[in-house]
């Protein structure tokens, strides 16, 4: 399984959302810090989810930071989040 469908699995797992997409961008981010051959370093998450809809955005932020805790420990290095209002 890739970084990017780990990550989906455990977001998706986690927090049940109405719309979830997770994009590797980690080419865009060449020779910049965490960079690394092979890229799966730096990634985009876009959610909605009623579980985050009633946390504040660093809430939001903290929780999925968290959830990812192992994939953080295991080289991703940069995650863009957006979330959306699902409800």
């Amino acid at each position: 399984m890739s970084v990017a469908q780990t990550i989906h699995a455990i977001l998706r797992e986690r927090f049940a959302p109405t719309e979830l997409e997770v994009i590797d961008e980690s080419e865009r981010h060449h020779g910049h810090a965490g960079w690394r051959e092979g890229g799966n370093t730096h990634f985009r998450v876009k959610i909605a989810s009623l579980q985050l809809d009633a946390l504040s955005r660093v809430e939001q932020h903290r929780a999925i930071n968290a959830a990812l805790k192992t994939q953080f420990d295991e080289g991703l290095h940069a995650l863009a989040i957006e979330v959306k209002k699902a409800g």
